[in-house]
């Protein structure tokens, strides 16, 4: 399986606080049937300030740690970018780290806060489109706002965003209203990927072959393979690529004026 959403660089958020828990951290993704797995630390300006670069220099420091471990774990990394003013600043830097590619546009891992859908989250969203950035709602399901009223998520979805559910909440591990609404959300159809966000071994632990087993168990092996492989793989292609082009454009920018974003 592919885990798109995975806390997994040490020290740099709330995921493993030191390199030996991102090691086995690490291993309990592949006890769990994770193949390939996307490191995605939170962006969070002012709380984790997190962006492309330095997620990429913890990247090449964890990098030959884990390979030496011969787990047999492919690597990519991103970031879960919470939607506050701020990213739009990052945007214009090229610092904001991508999933990869989908149809044309940078996919961007895109967290809400956890009370509400925010009044001017459409508005964001049509900000990042017009700039070819395709957001992938993480974990929808567990939003507050979204409980309450599940077609919250319509207009988003309606301007082309796309949604990640995490394995956790289809297995009840995150409650019954997060599971019920993971299970109202698949069968809208509205599902593009499910995750781990792993955090770490005891209460954020990888819970992917559970999910898997469960959606084959309500909804068949196909529904099962396509969103923990064939819908992840999809949002990853070009994953190294898309941020060695930002890191390319970022260099450029820092001898010339900083570009700005047109809203």
């Amino acid at each position: 399986m592919i885990d798109l959403h995975c806390h997994l660089l040490p020290g740099i958020d709330d995921g493993p606080p030191t390199t030996e828990a991102a090691l086995a951290l690490a291993s309990a993704l592949v006890a769990n049937g994770i193949t390939q797995v996307v490191m995605t630390p939170h962006v969070f300006p002012g709380r984790f300030e997190n962006r492309r670069s330095s997620i990429e220099e913890k990247v090449a420091e964890l990098l030959p740690l884990l390979q030496a471990q011969g787990l047999g774990l492919e690597l990519m990394w991103a970031g879960e970018v919470r939607l506050t003013p701020e990213v739009l600043d990052l945007l214009a830097i090229d610092e904001l780290p991508f999933l990869g590619k989908f149809e044309g546009y940078r996919v961007l891992l895109l967290e809400m806060p956890d009370g509400q859908v925010p009044l001017g989250a459409l508005q964001f969203v049509r900000l990042l489109m017009r700039h070819q950035v395709r957001p992938l709602i993480a974990h929808p399901e567990r939003n507050r706002g979204v409980m309450d009223r599940v077609e919250r998520l319509q207009p988003l979805i309606d301007e082309g965003c796309l949604i990640q559910v995490t394995a956790g909440s289809l297995t009840g591990h995150f409650g019954q209203r997060a599971q019920a609404v993971a299970g109202d959300l698949l069968q809208r159809g509205w599902i593009t990927a499910v995750a781990s966000d792993a955090h770490n071994l005891e209460g954020r632990a990888p819970r992917m072959r559970e999910a898997f087993a469960w959606l084959t168990t309500h909804h068949g092996e196909a529904v099962a393979r396509q969103l923990t492989i064939t819908g992840p793989a999809s949002l990853c292609a070009d994953n190294a690529q898309v941020n060695q082009i930002g890191a390319a454009a970022a260099r450029h920018a820092k001898n010339g004026r900083q570009p700005t974003l047109k809203v």
